[in-house]
């Protein structure tokens, strides 16, 4: 998940992304895509930032391009925040909704 600040540009945003993609891939890692999500309300206030623009970045890398990755991120511009998760293997990246319809 990244949140990058309201503020920055929408290019910046194409850059940022693919600034991470070409750290995980250069890193030995497979890119499976974004999923943008658009401007949202955050549920707290960061910086007095109250909203944000959220991207769901779906990527595996091992333990290194992760690393890099996260650092690269960290120091980055007009990022706001991010985090990396172990996805379960064998589970639908669908939301709730849809995987109950579909039960």
């Amino acid at each position: 998940m990244l949140l990058i600040e309201p503020e920055v540009a929408e290019e910046r945003h194409t850059e940022i992304i693919e600034r991470t993609k070409a750290t995980v891939t250069g890193a030995g890692g497979t890119w499976e895509g974004v999923d943008p999500w658009g401007k949202r309300k955050l549920a707290y206030e960061i910086n007095h930032i109250t909203d944000a623009f959220y991207y769901v970045l779906t990527f595996e890398a091992t333990a290194a391009a992760l690393e890099e990755a996260t650092r690269v991120l960290r120091i980055t511009d007009g990022v706001l925040r991010f985090m990396a998760i172990a996805r379960t293997p064998g589970r639908a990246t669908a939301p709730a909704e849809q995987a109950e319809a579909t039960a």
